[in-house]
């Protein structure tokens, strides 16, 4: 039996950190997977659809960008030119280089300090350790929907895989993966179809950026379903189009069906059960230190408490380093979100209503990004607003929809993260005219409102 002092279940982001930071520390690491060293992110996630939603936009404004090289960028991007799978051997060399062993294999929590790996159907190899970290990421939901199955449906990776545009799309559900694929196809002239089961999109985010998002996608032409679900899948014959029936009685023919409802972790048969640790809506449940047992870590995606491939990042490096001694614990006050369509949507903190849930003397700020000189110059259109606890004049949350939204909102992380006190913000000098500079002015306004 080897012995290392780390077993990392899982190369995507979350375990790639943890495998890099623990490895930089000389520590003994095996890092394992059973598919693509690196991940969803750099091969069916966001450097792919950020990719095809550059070569989108460019094609929008009147540019030389047309599908098939729109494709291939997509391709040079994900490793994937002149083949039909990504090849992930940079990353796994990375970890090698790092003094990490890359095991290719399925992998098993056998009890305490022990991880059983199976590779290529031979018989397990043990491994023992002083510290499993699970970075399983997740995988994507499929609901229960008759005649679903049968028509073989597009999850994220055929949305930011495929080499031939579809005839037409539905998209079931409306969260970040729906509406940035949703304009990328719908720019590329497939007619789009979201249906979305919520009253708007992306129905976590601030009300103003869901506006802005179905502002965005309806002038792209994009069709939007919401309030609305799929109840059954009716295939099409000889390559004719799917018959989908919703639940207010309506029906919509589409060739391609892309699910996009959710995400769950794969941790069935994972072993965790054998280490005592607890399964909850299924996730495992973790503590302040991401532990779900003695010796026993759970980071990224799997662990929560929202998906985002800078916190599984933030939280592997973590993870390792309270494995090694460090008495820290995770930080999840400032978290950024985005989303990259045209415009961006960005967002960290609470929104007001969760604020005031939460007990807070709490108030919003709002400013018509249109409406300002960012607004006038780019003819552009959004909102940033603010959140503010009034008691103790600091920010609570902040919100962009507009040009460099998911830049200009880490000036909020930073504040939100350190407490920064509101007439820090309003006195800090922003550069004109930037959406930043729009925010600059909500503190100014903020801060004499908190005064009165």
């Amino acid at each position: 039996m080897e012995q290392f002092d780390f077993v990392i279940i899982g190369a995507g982001t979350a375990g790639e950190a943890a495998a890099h930071l623990a490895a930089s520390r000389g520590a003994s690491v095996a890092i394992i997977d059973r598919e693509l060293f690196g991940g969803s992110c750099p091969f069916w996630a966001c450097m792919p659809s950020k990719a095809l939603l550059h070569a989108a936009s460019v094609h929008a404004s009147g540019g030389e960008y047309p599908w098939p090289k729109a494709s291939a960028f997509r391709d040079y991007m994900i490793n994937r030119e002149g083949i039909d799978f990504p090849d992930d051997g940079g990353h796994a060399r990375s970890l090698e280089e790092a003094g990490a062993k890359v095991i290719r294999g399925t992998a098993h929590i056998a009890g305490p300090s022990t991880v059983s790996v199976e590779s290529d159907g031979r018989r397990d190899t043990l491994l023992a350790t002083k510290a499993i970290v699970v970075a399983v990421g997740t995988n994507p939901t499929i609901p229960e929907i008759p005649g679903l199955d049968a028509i073989r449906p597009w999850t994220n990776r055929e949305g930011t895989a495929t080499r031939d545009l579809p005839q037409s799309l539905a998209i079931l559900g409306g969260g970040p993966t729906a509406v940035e694929l949703a304009q990328v196809y719908a720019r590329y002239g497939v007619p789009v179809t979201i249906v979305d089961r919520n009253e708007r999109l992306n129905h976590r985010d601030h009300p103003r950026n869901s506006e802005a998002l179905e502002r965005a996608l309806v002038n792209d032409g994009v069709r939007i379903r919401k309030g609305v679900e799929a109840r059954l899948v009716i295939p099409g014959g000889a390559g004719g189009p799917h018959c989908l029936e919703l639940s207010d009685g309506s029906s919509l023919e589409v060739h391609e069906v892309l699910l996009a409802v959710g995400r769950t972790a794969p941790v069935d048969g994972l072993g965790l059960e054998t280490v005592g640790a607890k399964i909850e809506r299924g996730r495992p449940v973790v503590d302040d230190r991401l532990r779900a047992a003695d010796g026993v870590f759970v980071v990224g995606d799997a662990a929560g408490p929202e998906m985002h491939t800078h916190l599984a990042h933030y939280q592997g490096e973590i993870a390792a380093r309270i494995a090694l001694g460090e008495d820290v614990r995770p930080d999840h006050r400032a978290i950024p979100r985005a989303t990259y369509t045209d415009p961006e949507t960005a967002g960290v903190g609470l929104r007001l209503d969760q604020a005031q849930q939460q007990g807070y003397d709490a108030f919003e700020e709002t400013a018509d990004l249109a409406t300002s000189a960012k607004g006038y110059v780019t003819e552009s259109f959004g909102h940033v607003s603010i959140v503010v606890d009034r008691r103790e004049r600091v920010l609570l949350g902040a919100f962009i929809a507009g040009p460099g939204a998911s830049e200009a909102i880490h000036e909020a992380v930073l504040a939100i993260k350190t407490r920064t006190a509101l007439s820090v913000l309003a006195d800090t000098i922003h550069a004109f005219p930037t959406t930043a500079r729009v925010m600059g002015g909500l503190f100014g306004e903020a801060a004499k409102k908190s005064e009165g």
